[in-house]
């Protein structure tokens, strides 16, 4: 009986991820076509506005632990940390976001899922955390919607390193593992919908049936 039912809901579970990686490359194959033409422009702005290439690529810890590289607009030059209004321009809206409609398409990434970290925070989940890792990454998210203002709070702190890394992050952890259990279809429209309408979630109520 047991045996049955963990078949049973393995079977389910790989659905439900079929299904998911099907509304993913739709999704994504889409939003590259019709911000085709702006994605140009903002990544010839980020190029001229940074002096520089005008991508940003960076290693990050994806499905199962394995690092991929992910694609970002630039925000900053290479040898300055200062934001100009472009580049500030582009955070605030999160359109610097957008090249990871690419990693969507590549498999690396998934449109709603826990926003992916550099080496040395979910690689180094244990216990239950780590089926995390089960989810492909995502461009938007629970957690990434609540800490929206993540850099503003950051900002506030003496120590903004220990802060994300005693606070911030066990939140997202917390935040992400409930996803975890909760993700279903219309959750991740739910998801898509708050982050194109700029809204906020409260997290306390999201995840309520």
């Amino acid at each position: 009986m047991l045996t049955n039912r963990m078949f049973l809901e393995g079977k389910y579970c790989g659905r439900k991820m079929f299904i998911k990686r099907i509304m993913d490359v739709l999704g994504a194959l889409l939003g590259l076509i019709i911000m085709a033409l702006p994605a140009m422009a903002l990544w010839l702005g980020a190029a001229v506005s940074t002096h520089s290439g005008g991508m940003f690529m960076q290693k990050r810890i994806g499905r199962w632990g394995i690092p991929f590289t992910i694609y970002k607009f630039r925000t900053m030059g290479k040898d300055s940390y200062i934001i100009n209004t472009f580049s500030a321009f582009l955070r605030r809206n999160k359109l610097d976001e957008l090249p990871q409609l690419w990693n969507v398409l590549k498999g690396d990434m998934s449109i709603v899922g826990p926003r992916p970290d550099i080496p040395g925070y979910y690689d180094m989940l244990i216990g239950e955390n780590r089926k995390i890792l089960e989810l492909r990454p995502g461009i938007t998210g629970p957690a990434s919607l609540k800490y929206s203002n993540e850099d503003q709070i950051l900002l506030l702190q003496e120590n903004p390193m220990e802060y994300n890394d005693t606070v911030i992050f066990p939140d997202k952890v917390k935040i992400n593992l409930q996803y975890y259990k909760k993700q279903n279809f219309w959750l991740d429209i739910k998801i898509i919908y708050i982050t194109l309408s700029g809204g906020k979630c409260n997290i306390d109520n999201f995840f309520k049936d």
